[in-house]
């Protein structure tokens, strides 16, 4: 805790005003969840702090706009209460900007444009969506990868669909063939597997997802912290976070160097 906030939450017992979750946060904090293991986006290195493209992108932003960051480690389901309730101010987790999360949430302008793919046995005989009828899916609880593998189960015969709390425990099901196949963002996967040889990409499945910065609709720093996007991206630190963590130039045309329209519901 802050010296700051210390002193916010004395004077606030001190003068008998009651300090609720949103309340007791420093002015000068952004207060930021965070899905713990979903390298390279965020994850804790060996000493327990985040690390990842996302947590470069909010801590450049929030210095922009003259703050710093605390990042709470939440599931990945929790970020959209947290938000909801001001527990945070932002969630960053490979959140992908959709209708349906608009109707509760807000988001700046996205910053990655991703996919969604299909992982399996690097030796499995699937290779294609069209190889899943009767097999077991593993997804994300609360991930568009598990909205598409419900929307498509029925017409393409999946026999089960299993959500898993982190994609960690997913990944490590399919190794051990407890799911036939897994439904999960492509740039998630693949840096998973650069470590579990024995699992493969298989297809990608071309959805135009886009990540942005989750906040609260009336948030009051949406704005700025939106804006401070945009200086990134127009001065070319976004696209050098993104060499940093994929090990490649963002295309010209993505998200990661465009200007972009902060999205509405």
């Amino acid at each position: 805790m802050s010296f700051t906030r210390r002193n916010l939450l004395l004077l606030a017992a001190t003068i008998g005003i009651a300090v609720g979750p949103a309340a007791a946060y420093a002015a000068d904090v952004l207060n930021v969840g965070a899905y713990p293991t979903n390298p390279p986006f965020e994850y804790k290195n060996e000493s327990g702090t985040f690390e990842g493209f996302e947590v470069d992108i909010v801590n450049e932003a929030a210095k922009r706009i003259g703050m710093t960051t605390e990042i709470a480690d939440l599931g990945f389901q929790a970020l959209f209460a947290a938000t909801t309730s001001k527990r945070i101010d932002v969630a960053i987790s490979s959140i992908t900007i959709t209708p349906e999360r608009l109707k509760s949430q807000a988001f700046t302008q996205p910053y990655y444009d991703s996919d969604m793919g299909i992982a399996a046995k690097a030796d499995s005989p699937i290779k294609a969506e069209a190889d899943l009828k009767g097999k077991i899916i593993g997804v994300l609880s609360g991930s568009t990868g598990e909205a598409w593998t419900k929307q498509h189960q029925e017409a393409d015969g999946f026999s089960e669909v299993k959500g898993y709390d982190t994609q960690q425990n997913l990944l490590l099901d399919l190794s051990a063939g407890r799911v036939d196949a897994a439904v999960s963002d492509v740039p998630g996967l693949e840096y998973s597997f650069t470590r579990m040889k024995d699992l493969a990409v298989k297809e990608r499945i071309k959805t135009g997802e886009q990540y942005g910065l989750m906040m609260a609709q009336d948030h009051p720093l949406l704005g700025k912290l939106n804006d401070a996007l945009t200086a990134m991206k127009k001065d070319g630190t976004l696209a050098a976070i993104h060499k940093k963590w994929f090990g490649s130039d963002a295309p010209a045309d993505s998200s990661t160097v465009k200007e972009m329209p902060m999205p509405k519901a």
